[in-house]
């Protein structure tokens, strides 16, 4: 439980923070809340040669709205976009979220940008981040660019961000305002994080017709995924629960489920259908 030595230094920009990495030389890792990263050192399933404090560089900070999405500060921390108002006004599901997470301590250090930069595979925001059909802002030596989420997510603790470049903002699409959303977990009893956990968003027409449908899942497997098989079987179809209750038995089958002494494979799949019937009759019924 004691991690091997290491350097500490503190960016007060982000081209500073760059710059530190590419002197690293692969062997830096970008540190903010902690949360996530400190443990694995802990273990040693990492031993960074360099920590880099990203913590307090400002411009890194905050919520602004840009047309029909939200753009989150990657430094923004869970406890900030608690309590900001375009979050709660325009995304209630991701506040929704963000209460499940860890506990007042965690909410209060860990930052949005780390929990989808970190790539748990049982962390909640990936499955809002899908549902949400999120772009992850990064920055490196070679520029700004923007990743849809589905692209940025390769496997548990894996994802598509060079190591001399980090994550400044996360982009959310702001949920049709006629639709509803909702996120819904089984929470494993020691850690809090999730065995299973469902993001739905979705709309549907006067007379009940399903035209917008977007299902993330967290939890289950190697990295999160958009039950797309569900959305495709709902999609034009009206909202009734026997349909629904179809739907739900598709909600593994875009994705392999993984397996520890916690939960089996079968376990998991049998959650991923029963708390994605629920998230649907949540925003459908």
């Amino acid at each position: 439980m004691i991690p091997t030595n290491f350097d500490y230094v503190r960016a007060a920009s982000v081209p500073e923070a760059i710059q530190l990495l590419k002197n690293c030389k692969g062997e830096g890792k970008i540190i903010a809340g902690g949360h996530s990263l400190v443990p694995l050192m802990k273990f040693r399933i990492t031993s960074p040669g360099t920590l880099i404090d990203i913590s307090k560089i400002q411009e890194l900070k905050g919520v602004k709205k840009e047309g029909g999405r939200l753009v989150i500060g990657a430094l923004t921390t869970y406890a900030e976009a608690l309590e900001d108002p375009l979050i709660s006004t325009h995304i209630p599901v991701l506040a929704d979220a963000i209460k499940q997470i860890g506990d007042l301590q965690v909410r209060n250090k860990g930052t949005i940008g780390g929990n989808i930069a970190h790539a748990d595979p049982a962390a909640d925001l990936p499955a809002l981040a899908l549902a949400l059909d999120a772009f992850v802002y990064i920055t490196g030596e070679d520029g700004d660019e923007k990743i849809p989420i589905q692209e940025f997510l390769f496997g548990p603790f894996i994802t598509a961000l060079p190591e001399t470049s980090l994550v400044t903002a996360i982009s959310f699409a702001i949920p049709p305002t006629e639709g509803k959303s909702s996120y819904l977990k089984y929470f494993h009893p020691a850690s809090g994080y999730a065995v299973v956990g469902v993001a739905a968003v979705a709309r549907k027409t006067v007379d009940g017709t399903i035209n917008h449908i977007r299902i993330g899942i967290t939890g289950s497997g190697d990295c999160a995924y958009r039950a797309e098989s569900v959305e495709k079987f709902l999609l034009g179809k009206k909202a009734v629960p026997e349909i629904i209750t179809e739907a739900a038995l598709l909600a593994a089958d875009d994705a392999e489920m993984g397996e520890d002494t916690f939960a089996s494979s079968e376990y998991r799949k049998h959650l991923c259908q029963v708390y994605t019937e629920r998230a649907l009759r949540a925003v459908l019924i």
